[in-house]
Order: structure tokens, then sequence, then C-alpha cells
């Protein structure tokens, strides 16, 4: 595993909170088309669970399911050292109990070489976020919506 330059894309995580049942590995064909096209690099990937008491542990990726299989075999080993022990417990927080979560940290490599060339000229970013997709939704709803004065 590689660590970021300073020509790296911008560097995002998500948590995926999986309730029982629901760990189906549809998504993990997705996340590897992803990674093959060269749209993102994983730079961790790491799996905890939140017991019905509150409590919450980290998961080994090598078995995530205990059938004594190796599971996601692909990302075995994806740990640049960004995601610590701290990060995992403030996910875990976020969860319902009885659940378990995926918490992905990736780089945006289809973004580095425009942020490169921001680099090269003396830019530099100043803000950034996301807009959550409920608020999307929500702003799409109300624009069909609206009555049209045209």
């Amino acid at each position: 595993m590689t660590a970021p330059g300073p020509d790296t894309g911008p560097i995002d995580y998500l948590v995926v909170e999986f309730p029982p049942g629901t760990m189906t590995g549809e998504g993990m064909p997705l996340l590897l088309d992803l990674v093959d096209r060269g749209l993102i690099r994983i730079l961790d990937l790491a799996f905890v669970t939140k017991g019905q008491d509150g409590a919450v542990a980290g998961v080994e990726i090598a078995d995530l399911d205990g059938d004594g299989d190796l599971d996601l075999r692909e990302f075995h080993g994806a740990s640049s050292g960004l995601l610590g022990d701290d990060d995992l417990r403030e996910a875990g927080a976020v969860l319902a109990p009885g659940t378990s979560a995926a918490v992905l940290v990736y780089e945006n490599v289809w973004a580095a070489p425009l942020a490169a060339a921001f680099h090269r000229s003396g830019a530099q970013l100043v803000a950034g976020g996301r807009v959550p997709v409920d608020a999307v939704l929500a702003s799409l709803d109300a624009v069909t919506d609206a009555p049209s004065y045209t």
C-alpha cells in the first residue's frame, strides 16, 4: 500500500451500516470495479460491530461471516494507517445496537490530475464537502412539484 502523495486526489470515507442478515457482498464487485477502472484507491477498509450492549469491536476482514473461509481477500491488508482505533470507535458510535459496519477510506484517483494541475499553478482547495443524498432528492422533488409559469 503506497502512501498518498502531494498530487493525491481527495480522500473520503464511508461508514456503511449492515443490520443483521444484510451483509450479502452484492456491493463488493461494484467496489472492485471502481478500483479496477482507476477511479478510486482503497486506503483503508475495516469492519466493526456493535453489540446489543453498545460495545464496539473490530471484526477481522479475514472471516467476516464466521464460516471459516477467507472473505474479501482482495482487501486483506488494506491499511494505510489513516484509520485508527479512535476512528473505529467513532464509527461504532453511530451504529444501531446489533449491527455491523464497513469503514472505508479511499482516494478519488480520478481527481488527482486536477489536484496536480491546481497544485502546479499555485492554487489550493480551501473548502469542500458533501451534499447529503436526501437533501438532493428533496430539492429535486421540490423542483418537480413546483408550478410552472412558462
